[in-house]
Order: structure tokens, then C-alpha cells, then sequence
């Protein structure tokens, strides 16, 4: 139901009052009315509530065991700028670069302009605008005869006197939007931070194994060379010389792809940077992965609790749109009341256009108007429906955020948690089938292990080896991730 505002008890003035009598208790009842619907028209916006996370209150595995392995307190992610998480100098300077080239960053701060240009516009219909005009009329009169008019001066035309805060309502919907638009601005900050660090992380992988392809493929060129030699001698067999071109095929096809795989993520940093790295600056990206422990150390204290989802960017954003829609359903019902526009000027009048400056020629009008909507075709109805339908779908949207964002974070941790007991199994793996490599490779020599075991130990050994830098790589970047999805890299 729409809350209707207080009626104005009756005012009544002595039959015999004077003019100025008559003047002072016209404006004092327009006093008392103006406060009377001042004060009814407050309860036109709803309350606003924030709604309860649909979450867990801790994060799954956040537990003892998570404290006693990172072994250190923690520092909540969004208090830790990014310059401090990530200590590859490098990476921080083409972070920079990003900051300052990158077009989608570009666009998210042109919305915040424009977004609060918009601001500007709603606080704009709040105060009157006065211009300068000059009109002309011709009007007929009842002798058949006509009368000629001519006015300039200054003007106030259709100025809303804003009773009910239909007008204040849709400036604080703008404003919400402003800072819902500030919030998308962090959002999109953060994303691209982690983009570049992720591929600048890809980047050094992919040297990685370029570099042990490189290795792999010579050592194998240099078995086939050696069987091809005992083949021509009757030492070795035919499968056996197969089995070595094989296996050099094979290196070179995985040499091709990991090359187009850096060409392809060298594309992908360039796009994010805004601009096309030099060759010198390509060649100057470290061929190792230098992403450290100590950032994560940083931001994972043990039994964490969610509520620190409601400082991401993402969600405080969408509980901006959810204020706006609360204070469009107040711009909504306050369209059921009456709207009380003012038009006034103030200049020189004259019939005739000649006269118009002359001395004399002053004059004002002054033309309030007030409409009650009657009968609207439902149009207030619909639209009142429309902005509370669209309050309960930004209730939704507030409550999926948080929701994904739990699901982002518990994600990562859960990433991480594995990663690192994974990557510690691989390297145990890859120094054992690096020592069995090397002792076939002395039993070869020494003539007591065939050729299809050191060919099975060379193959297995560089799987292996590729295994550990691709798991190294996913450790680095879920560092980056649990950083992004608790809302790191931003400081207000």
C-alpha cells in the first residue's frame, strides 16, 4: 500500500483582515503544508536492509591444518596492495604498463565519467534553471480586434517543488549507480592485474619447456645418430632405429607446439599491456617461474572467515544497484502524488516590441500548477511494480555475487591445497626417472640394458620433466588467484 502523507488541518483567517494580514497567513499555511508533506513523504522509500549471505561462514578446509601450513598470520587480501604481493620487478612494471594502456581499464574509467555526468543531471533537476527569454503573443479579443504582447526577462520554467522526493529518490539512484560504476572500475583493475601476471607466469613456463624440448630433442638426435651408426654395423635392429626417429618426431612436434603456444601468449600479454612489446623487452623476461610463496603466506590466515566476500569490488557493487532499485521504488510512489511545478519571469512586458526597454515596461508573472494523477491507464501502478520487481532481482544479483564469489575463493583454496602436495609427488617422480635414465644409460653403455629401456627411460624422464614445470606453473597462478578472488590488489 502507498503510504498517503498528512492532510492540512483547516486554516481559517479573520473576515476582516488586512492585505498583509491576508499575504502573512497565505505563506504561513503554505509553511505548515510544505512540512506536513515533508514529513509524510518519508516513508515513500523503502528501509534498506543489506541482505543475509547465502554462504557458509568459513571457507571449506580453512581449518588448523591450513594455519599450520602456511605457519604465519595473515593480512587481508584487499589491504595488501599488489605492488607488495607480487615481488618480481618486472611483473610490477608491466602491471604499470597495463594500468596505463589497457583499453578495457580505459573504458570502465569513461563509464565512471560517464556515470557521474549522469549524477550531475538528476542533482541538476533539483534546483531551478533560470535562463533568459523573450516571447511574443498575439491573442484575439471578444470585438473581433486582437492584442499584441511582447515579454524578456529572466525565466523559471516548470521547476518541480519536490514534495514528496520523487526528484531527491532518483539522485540517490544515480549516485548508487556512481559508486556501483566505481566498484566495476576495481573490478576490472583486479581482473587485468591477474591477467598479466598469468600470462607473464605463462610466458616463463613456456621458455621453461622450450628450454628442455631443446635438450630433449639434441639428446635424442644424438641416440639416433648413435643407432642409426649400430644399425649400418649389424649391432642394433631396424625396430630399434624406428623406435629412436620416433621418438626425435616426437620431440619436434612438441618443440612446434610449445613455440606456437608462446607466440600465443605473448599476444595475449601484449593485448593486456595496451601495446606490443620490443625484442628487447621480450628477451628480457626471465626464463624461469619467480612467482614466490611469501604473497600467499601473505593472505591465507587459518579459518578465514566469508565475510571478508563483502569487501570485493563485484558484491559491493551489486549492493549498489540494489540501493538504486530500493530508491527507484520511492521515485515510483511518490508519482501518486500531486506533482507542483513552478514557472515564473521576471523582465519588461509591452504591446508593442518598440516599447519593450522602455522606462516603465516592468514586469512578473508568477504561475504555480498543481496535478493530482487521477486516472493514468495503470501507468503509475506498472511502474511501481516494475521497481519493485526490480529491487527483488537486484536482491538476486547482490545474493549470486557473494555466492560466486564464495564459490571463486573456495576454489582456489581448494587449488591450492592440492597443488602443492601434487608438485612436491611429481619432482619425487622426475629425480627417480632422472636416476633410473641414468643408470640404464650406464647399463647401455656397459652393454647389459637393450635399447627400447633407455629410449622408455629417455620418454618417460622428459614427460615427467614437462609435468613438473606445468604444475608449477598452476601453484603460481592459484597464488594469483586466491589474491584476485579475495579481492586483492586495491586500496581505497
Amino acid at each position: 500500500m502507498i503510504p498517503t502523507p498528512a492532510i492540512n488541518p483547516p486554516i481559517t483567517a479573520p473576515v476582516a483582515a488586512s492585505a498583509p494580514d491576508r499575504r502573512s497567513a497565505l505563506w504561513s499555511a503554505t509553511a505548515l503544508a510544505a512540512a506536513l508533506l515533508l514529513t509524510g513523504c518519508g516513508a515513500l522509500t523503502p528501509a534498506y536492509e543489506r541482505p543475509q549471505a547465502p554462504v557458509p561462514a568459513q571457507f571449506p578446509g580453512t581449518g588448523a591444518a591450513t594455519a599450520a601450513t602456511d605457519g604465519q598470520p595473515g593480512t587481508s587480501a584487499p589491504d595488501l596492495a599488489w605492488q607488495d604481493f607480487f615481488q618480481d620487478e618486472r611483473l610490477r612494471q608491466l602491471i604499470q604498463i597495463a594500468l596505463d594502456n589497457n583499453r578495457d581499464l580505459r573504458v570502465a574509467v569513461l563509464n565512471l565519467e560517464q556515470a557521474r555526468a549522469q549524477l550531475q543531471v538528476r542533482r541538476a533537476d533539483e534546483v531551478p534553471t533560470v535562463g533568459v527569454g523573450a516571447t511574443g503573443s498575439r491573442q484575439s479579443t471578444a470585438n473581433g480586434g486582437s492584442t499584441t504582447t511582447y515579454t524578456a526577462g529572466f525565466t523559471i520554467t516548470g521547476f518541480e517543488a519536490d514534495f514528496f522526493g520523487r526528484l531527491r529518490n532518483l539522485s540517490e539512484a544515480a549516485q548508487a549507480q556512481l559508486l556501483g560504476t566505481i566498484e566495476a572500475r576495481k573490478t576490472v583493475q583486479i581482473g587485468l592485474i591477474a591477467s598479466v601476471a598469468n600470462s607473464y607466469l605463462a610466458l616463463q613456463a613456456d621458455d621453461a619447456l622450450l628450454a628442455i624440448t631443446r635438450e630433449t630433442l639434441a639428446s635424442r638426435e644424438e641416440s639416433l645418430r648413435l643407432t642409426r651408426l649400430t644399425f649400418e654395423h649389424g649391432v642394433s635392429s631396424g625396430l630399434e632405429l624406428r623406435q629412436a626417429e620416433s621418438l626425435v618426431e616426437g620431440a619436434r612436434v612438441t618443440l612446434a607446439q610449445l613455440e606456437r603456444q608462446r607466440a600465443l601468449d605473448a599476444n595475449t600479454l601484449d593485448l593486456l599491456l595496451g601495446q606490443n612489446l620490443s625484442d628487447a623487452q621480450r628477451a628480457a623476461l626471465p626464463a624461469g617461474l619467480s612467482l614466490t610463496r611469501q604473497g600467499l603466506v601473505g593472505i591465507m590466515p587459518g579459518g578465514l572467515p566469508s565475510e571478508v566476500l563483502l569487501r570485493r569490488p563485484d558484491v559491493r557493487a551489486a549492493e549498489q544497484q540494489l540501493l538504486a532499485a530500493n530508491a527507484n521504488i520511492g521515485a515510483a510512489r511518490a508519482a501518486f502524488y500531486p506533482r507542483i511545478t513552478l514557472t515564473t519571469s521576471i523582465g519588461t512586458a509591452s504591446n508593442q516590441l518598440s516599447g519593450l526597454f522602455r522606462s516603465g515596461s516592468y514586469g512578473w508573472s508568477f504561475a504555480p500548477q498543481i496535478v493530482l494523477p487521477i486516472f493514468d491507464g495503470g501507468r503509475n501502478q506498472a511502474n511501481l511494480d516494475a521497481a519493485q520487481v526490480g529491487r527483488d532481482i537486484a536482491v538476486a544479483q547482490y545474493e549470486k555475487a557473494i555466492q560466486t564469489a564464495f564459490r571463486e575463493v573456495a576454489d582456489a583454496l581448494a587449488t591450492r591445497a592440492t597443488l602443492a602436495d601434487q608438485l612436491r609427488a611429481q619432482i619425487a617422480q622426475a629425480q627417480a626417472e632422472q636416476g633410473r635414465l641414468t643408470l640404464v644409460d650406464l647399463r647401455y653403455e656397459q652393454g647389459t640394458a637393450s635399447a627400447f629401456e633407455r629410449l622408455d627411460a629417455q620418454r618417460a624422464t622428459f614427460a615427467v620433466r614437462q609435468a613438473v614445470i606445468q604444475l608449477q606453473l598452476q601453484q603460481a597462478q592459484s597464488l594469483v588467484a586466491v589474491y584476485k578472488a579475495l579481492g586483492g590488489g586495491w586500496k581505497d
